[in-house]
């Protein structure tokens, strides 16, 4: 029995071990590495760590290049990796995250996606506050007006943001909402730089709002989350810890859908 326990523990312990070297392959910046590279970073011997990429190459979870010798992720990793973001709901993941930022901040928590020219609010945590918004899900709302709006357009691809405004107006929806073309390039730069966007008045009058993108694998915004309050109650443009914790909570739904900051 004894002899029995020890080669299961054996078993498990060679499991992790290949599982740690998997692993590295996906936390890694370089697209392949070398046995002695893993080896050095995960400390483990030579001879156990070519074993392992054996074992995993004849799954087609790490493939090799005959002239380098070094190694790569195989397509069943990458099979492996599609199914999970088949399988993510960015509104579950963002639930917990929504709960969290209502409840420090004392206002209200949005999560928006994105449809075609438009954005909509999917999800929303409402403070307990005798004054507060509470707004209007599934609605489709102009990329050029208010924080989530423009969190999703600062974060396009240029050239995506340029036929947005060739092939789409800039209608005024309350007095503060930026119209001009000029302006709006200039305010998308800003955001891109910051990180984040903020709005005060820009969809709806009374209203300030602060919003950061979440990011997938490929690095494209798929997701919004905002705070938003009555203005004269929320600042966040004078007040960045709203600001740094949507930040934080958008990077760390960010991370679940694959995406490392560069």
């Amino acid at each position: 029995m004894l002899k029995e326990d020890e080669g299961q523990s054996r078993s498990i312990a060679a499991v992790e071990r290949a599982m740690d070297v998997l692993l590295h392959f996906g936390r890694t910046d370089q697209p392949d590495l070398g046995v002695t590279e893993i080896a050095t970073a995960l400390g483990l011997t030579k001879a156990a760590v070519h074993r392992i990429l054996t074992a995993l190459r004849s799954r087609e979870l790490i493939t090799v290049d005959p002239a380098t010798r070094r190694y790569a992720l195989g397509p069943a990793a990458v099979a492996l990796g599609r199914a999970y973001l088949a399988r993510t709901d960015v509104r579950a993941m963002a639930a917990p995250e929504l709960r969290q930022l209502s409840a420090q901040a004392g206002e209200t928590a949005t999560l928006s996606l994105r449809r075609g020219d438009a954005r909509l609010y999917v999800d929303q945590v409402v403070p307990d506050q005798e004054l507060r918004l509470e707004l209007s899900l599934g609605i489709p709302s102009a990329l050029h007006a208010g924080a989530s709006a423009k969190a999703f357009l600062a974060f396009l691809p240029d050239f995506e943001v340029e036929t947005y405004l060739e092939r789409r107006p800039l209608p005024a929806i309350t007095d503060r909402t930026v119209t001009d073309p000029a302006k709006l390039r200039k305010d998308l730069a800003a955001i891109r730089k910051r990180g984040y966007a903020t709005s005060l008045g820009e969809r709806q009058a009374g209203a300030a709002s602060v919003a950061a993108p979440i990011f997938d694998h490929d690095g494209r915004v798929v997701a919004v989350l905002s705070l938003a309050g009555p203005a004269s109650r929320f600042r966040p443009d004078a007040d960045t810890s709203a600001s740094t914790g949507l930040r934080e909570a958008a990077g760390r739904i960010s991370a679940q859908l694959g995406y490392r900051r560069e």
